[in-house]
């Protein structure tokens, strides 16, 4: 297991930890961005810590569909949530996986499924 899992891990059990380690998260990686699609679905979401020290979420969700005319417009969503809201959705969700990373917590805050 990398430092970084372990780091990952141990800060849920913290606010202060988790909180640490989040802006260092950001202050390393400045954005987290991700993705799923499959034939019929996609979406892509984009992370990043704002100056007030809240997470900032903007998912873009769409339907994969062969006939353009009839392809509604992607849905565009822009959320904010501290970082210890974060961390208790995360708690909530039972989210304690050993190999996971951050951005394999927030394709599971998000309800991704897994490929």
């Amino acid at each position: 297991m990398t430092k970084t899992i372990m780091d990952w891990k141990s800060s849920l059990n913290s606010p202060e930890a988790f909180n640490s380690f989040i802006t260092n998260y950001f202050n390393s990686h400045k954005e987290l961005i991700g993705h799923y699609e499959n034939s019929s679905y996609y979406e892509f979401y984009t992370v990043h810590l704002d100056d007030l020290n809240q997470l900032t979420v903007t998912f873009t969700t769409g339907v994969n569909q062969t006939n353009a005319a009839v392809t509604p417009s992607p849905y565009k969503d822009i959320e904010k949530i501290s970082v210890e809201q974060f961390r208790q959705l995360i708690l909530n969700k039972k989210f304690a996986e050993k190999n996971a990373s951050l951005a394999d917590a927030f394709k599971i805050i998000a309800g991704v499924p897994a490929k």
